[in-house]
């Protein structure tokens, strides 16, 4: 089948999860689900407010700091027999893309490849235990198999608020107030997508302001490739539609629209140019749309 390249990045190849077909992260089969873990609330941490010279509140993150920040990409290609989950072929085009993508953002960029479930949990537990305070931001990148709201490592499933709470305002005091960004490429359940046709402030702050609580779950912002209960697909070729259409986005407006924007774009990139192709009928002409759950209280650029 000849290559059709899209605008911005994807190309449509054929089917299954070998050659140049677009595959799922996710098993063909979801017949049982792990039960996710949960995560007791905890009182925020008090800190005083950062204001504008005229004394109302900024709404622009400061990249004000010695360094942009720390930069984790999870990597798992080969998986446990015991998992039943394929070889997530293409997923080195992807983890090399955005190593080179967020580098030139200017963060300090570590890849770790086929991780199981308890070192993944070291991983990011151990980047938390860090002192970030000359630190502007904080970024992790997963790239694995999933089923909604878990992750596979090599050799089973964690829930993935289990993995980001570790950064949470009361557990990550140097990174409080700032921002905590996860680009998480991973199924999301097994539904198709069959789309329809359309007509055409620093941590020492001193400001004498009145002492204020922060939620501890502000300040995350978690990019998914795809809705839940969705298929998110990937081409063992040319890696997958979502980390190929952020990293195209990022290399060209990574510095001149904030954070929001250009996942916006990444969305209309994929919703607009991605379309699957496939021999086998159930998995032709599929659709995808990534989804953003924010709770960042102010306007991120990666601005120098």
């Amino acid at each position: 089948m000849a290559d059709d390249q899209d605008q911005g990045s994807v190309e449509r190849q054929g089917a299954g999860d070998s050659g140049n077909g677009d595959a799922v992260d996710a098993k063909p089969d979801r017949s049982s689900f792990a039960s996710l873990l949960s995560v007791k609330k905890k009182s925020g941490s008090r800190k005083s407010t950062k204001t504008t010279h005229d004394g109302g509140p900024t709404y622009v993150y400061s990249m004000n700091f010695e360094k942009v920040g720390k930069c984790i990409i999870i990597n798992n290609k080969n998986f446990d027999p015991s998992t039943s989950m394929s070889v997530r072929d293409g997923t080195d085009r992807d983890a090399e893309a955005l190593f080179k993508c967020f580098r030139n953002l200017g963060f300090d960029v570590v890849v770790y490849n086929d991780c199981s479930c308890a070192k993944m949990k070291e991983l990011l537990k151990n980047a938390s235990e860090e002192d970030h305070r000359n630190s502007a931001c904080f970024a992790c990148i997963l790239l694995s198999h999933g089923e909604e709201e878990l992750i596979y490592g090599t050799d089973g499933m964690i829930a993935i608020k289990e993995l980001t709470s570790y950064f949470r305002g009361d557990r990550c005091k140097t990174l409080l107030e700032k921002p905590k960004l996860f680009f998480i490429q991973a199924c999301r359940g097994t539904e198709l997508d069959d789309g329809i046709q359309a007509d055409s402030g620093p941590i020492s702050d001193t400001d004498a302001t009145p002492q204020y609580k922060v939620p501890v779950e502000a300040d995350f912002l978690f990019a998914y490739s795809t809705v839940p209960g969705y298929y998110s697909w990937r081409n063992p070729r040319n890696g997958s539609w979502f980390v190929q259409a952020l990293c195209s986005t990022l290399n060209e407006h990574g510095r001149s629209l904030d954070i929001l924007q250009i996942l916006t774009r990444v969305n209309y990139r994929v919703a607009r140019y991605c379309e699957s192709q496939s021999n086998d009928a159930r998995f032709h002409a599929k659709k995808q749309i990534p989804c953003v759950v924010s709770m960042l209280t102010k306007t991120l650029i990666f601005s120098k």
